[in-house]
């Protein structure tokens, strides 16, 4: 895959509104070709091992396409929903909170729904006040790096604890302790201490760095202990066009990703290497084999446990269309029949 220059997503972007592109126009091209935006994590490894496989191209040619494919690294579901209605990207990755903001938002004209999952990944939420022992104890000097304030999937699975907890009247009770970081940074932050940051809603490998290069670091919140059970936090999701315009691509995508699960549960030391070497990577390579051999992680494309979030969502305003279930923001394929 060919990076997506930051640069050139934004000169796209500017280049279409000046010269006042439709969103249909923008984002139309012919079958072959696809973009993808993915963020910060190993919670990525499935499009890592695709891209470094070559598995999308593999399965575009068995189908008579050759693809050609595009990347983008971002932070945060705004950044990554703003590319996806632009039509810069083609593929978004992104949390199941922004996932159904933009389902909600785009009913009627694009259509956004899920495709697959990336897999299921406890996220902790971890912190250095040895005073905070549960979200009860955080206070008005603790601060909380997460991707993105109020809608990210952490800070959506924090207001959702906070409900569970105070009631729904308070579901972003602690979102005034949040700040919006890249999980680099943010686990930097609290590595090294002496920064405002004394707390991180992560993902893996990041939640496991911190922990590891801190011994003040603990774990506030799994969460898995607020969705219940075994969760997809992070997605992949498109555009009802983009489906419908290019099946071989969009059937090679999905054929791609079921086998890097596969490759991934069958070689995790590869895996891990090419999580390394894709992402620049310094985190060690035992802590990446930790996390990718941890019995809590499923490396799986059908979506699990999702819904609670959906009607969360729903029951807050968050989002005003109520899903009858995940089949509503997932695309009726053959691995989201099983999905919840």
């Amino acid at each position: 895959m060919k990076p997506l220059r930051p640069a050139f997503l934004k000169s796209l972007l500017t280049g279409a509104l000046a010269a006042g592109l439709s969103l249909s126009a923008l984002s139309a091209h012919a079958e072959g070709k696809i973009r993808i935006a993915e963020q910060f994590g190993i919670v990525y490894l499935l499009l890592n091992v695709a891209q470094d496989q070559q598995l999308i191209e593999k399965h575009g040619k068995a189908a008579g396409v050759d693809i050609q494919v595009e990347r983008v690294q971002l932070s945060g579901g705004p950044a990554i929903n703003e590319a996806l209605l632009s039509g810069s990207i083609d593929i978004a990755g992104a949390g199941v909170g922004p996932l159904l903001t933009l389902w909600d938002k785009t009913q009627g004209r694009q259509n956004v729904r899920g495709i697959a999952s990336l897999g299921n990944f406890p996220y902790y939420l971890t912190s250095s006040n040895p005073a905070v022992k549960t979200i009860d104890d955080f206070g008005d000097k603790d601060r909380i790096a997460l991707p993105a304030v109020g809608v990210s999937v952490q800070s959506r699975i924090l207001q959702l604890a906070s409900a569970k907890r105070w009631g729904d009247a308070q579901f972003n009770k602690l979102d005034r302790l949040q700040v919006a970081l890249p999980h680099p940074e943010a686990t930097a932050a609290l590595i090294k201490g002496g920064t405002e940051i004394n707390a991180h809603f992560g993902n893996p490998p990041f939640q496991e760095q911190g922990l590891a290069g801190n011994s003040n670091v603990h774990i506030v919140l799994n969460s898995y202990e607020v969705l219940g059970g075994p969760a997809s936090a992070t997605v992949l999701y498109t555009t009802e066009k983009f489906r419908r315009d290019n099946p071989k691509t969009y059937k090679a995508f999905i054929g791609a990703l079921a086998e890097a699960a596969d490759f991934i549960s069958k070689n995790p030391e590869r895996s891990a290497d090419i999580y390394i070497k894709n992402e620049n990577s310094k985190v060690p390579k035992e802590l990446l084999l930790k996390v990718i051999k941890n019995p809590e992680v499923q490396f799986k494309i059908t979506p699990q446990n999702t819904f609670a979030l959906a009607t969360f969502m729903h029951r807050i305003g968050a989002i005003k269309n109520k899903p009858a279930s995940a089949k509503d923001y997932f695309f009726d394929d053959p691995h989201n029949a099983a999905g919840s």
